[in-house]
């Protein structure tokens, strides 16, 4: 068998293969005997029928199961022959069976990038400390005073920080009434009744709150804010919006003692260390969950930072669409409508190409560090993992491992785990440093 595989730029190659007629020949005799042996053909007895008639009974089935033998064979020679590690074989081209019995082909082949690993053991990682600070527990706990806040008018003073207005408002752009400029409904942008608005930095918009500081109930005034450059709605990006606005009141909030009876009224039986516990152990779950993904964060970080390497295009663009259909469903979620997704339709790809970048690159390091690590995952370890998410979603895990199977779908799964358990690895043998000065949005 002649095999030549010619790689060319972006993890890809051409393999040319001629098969010799005997080769041919020889694998051809196998399959005929085989259905010869088994063939029912009308006038004669099971697997007596003459080859000649089998042969012309049978032929394109014959020829499929020869071709798709010769094809396989020829594509195994070539990972053994070149050391090649193929993401996808492709479809066989030009295939022709000539004159003298031999057979060629060619076929373009995907392959994994040639990845040069960085230094992977010992990565130096940052980490907050596991215990839940106490002030986080403490924000939970005025939370909960906030929720069961009365709210008291105030008639002796003007608006202060922290207060709480009640307002009524509508907004324009350019002269325009936002809802005519925009050409669509600006939901809470365009106008508001009896609007409760706490008066802090964060609430509604930018620099809107801090306007109407000492304005009293049954005042009104125009308040001008600029939206950012990166505002959701792409025909509102840097420009002024003009509310005329109207305080009805002003309200301060009155919080409950924080104490057993506070507790008990909302949590019967429960005393405050005990509410308090509960939600110690409930951030805790979610905190170690954070600093988890915070620490393999970091690794991506590491080796994105340290390793460069080609990438297959056809990879690169499935996987910034899985990229940019994510961030579109997430848009969605997050109550965007279509005209806010296509307007930023090109931003959304960018980011998803960067990703797809990122992801990618990561993925194929983690695969040549299980590699060189010779990790793997069992088959016994496969099953056990796919048992348990039949179980988890209450479908039978034979019909789910079965509809796995009829998609395609185990040997991604089978990676998946592979790539956790490299993570885990890297994670086993890195420096991690736990520090109550790193926070998860170093």
């Amino acid at each position: 068998m002649n095999i030549v595989v010619e790689k060319q730029p972006k993890c890809t190659a051409t393999l040319r293969v001629e098969i010799p007629a005997d080769k041919v020949k020889g694998q051809r005799d196998r399959i005929v005997k085989g259905y010869a042996s088994q063939a029912r053909v009308q006038g004669f007895r099971p697997g007596k029928a003459p080859r000649a008639v089998v042969e012309k009974r049978f032929q394109k089935e014959i020829t499929d199961e020869l071709n798709s033998a010769l094809i396989n064979e020829a594509f195994g020679e070539a990972l053994k022959q070149e050391s090649l590690k193929v993401i996808n074989f492709g479809n066989p081209e030009d295939l022709t069976n000539h004159e003298n019995g031999s057979m060629t082909f060619v076929s373009k082949l995907l392959l994994a990038p040639e990845v040069k690993l960085p230094e992977y053991k010992g990565i130096s990682i940052q980490s907050p400390l596991p215990e839940v600070p106490a002030e986080e527990i403490n924000a939970q706990l005025k939370a909960l005073q906030e929720r069961f806040a009365d709210f008291t008018p105030i008639e002796d003073r003007a608006a202060a920080m922290e207060d709480f207005a009640v307002i009524d408002y509508s907004s324009t752009v350019e002269g325009q009434p936002t809802e005519e400029f925009l050409g669509k409904n600006p939901g809470q942008l365009g106008s508001g009744k009896a609007f409760w608005v706490r008066l802090t930095e964060e609430a509604f918009l930018p620099g809107f709150t801090a306007q109407l500081i000492g304005m009293n109930a049954g005042d009104s005034k125009e308040i001008t804010v600029t939206l950012p450059e990166d505002f959701p709605i792409e025909e509102l990006r840097n420009k002024q919006l003009a509310f005329q606005t109207t305080v009805n009141e002003l309200k301060a909030a009155v919080l409950p003692e924080l104490n057993d009876e506070f507790v008990n009224k909302i949590a019967p039986g429960k005393t405050l260390e005990e509410i308090k516990e509960i939600i110690r152990e409930s951030m805790a779950g979610e905190r170690a969950r954070k600093i988890a993904d915070f620490k393999v964060n970091q690794i991506v970080e590491h080796f994105n930072s340290q390793a460069d390497f080609e990438l297959p295009d056809d990879l690169v663009t499935q996987e910034t669409q899985n990229q940019a259909n994510a961030m579109v469903q997430r848009g969605v979620q997050a109550g965007l409508s279509q005209g806010d997704i296509e307007s930023q339709q090109d931003d959304i790809l960018n980011t998803a190409g960067q990703q797809a970048v990122i992801n990618l690159r990561t993925n194929f390091i983690l695969q040549e560090i299980a590699r060189e690590e010779k990790i793997a995952v069992s088959d016994s370890e496969l099953v056990n993992h796919l048992v348990q998410i039949a179980n988890s979603r209450k479908v039978a895990p034979k019909k789910f491992i079965k509809d796995l199977q009829r998609a395609n779908r185990i040997e991604n799964i089978r990676s998946s785990m592979l790539i956790g358990k490299s993570i885990d690895f890297l994670l086993e043998h890195a420096n991690v440093e736990e520090s109550a000065d790193t926070t998860f949005d170093v």
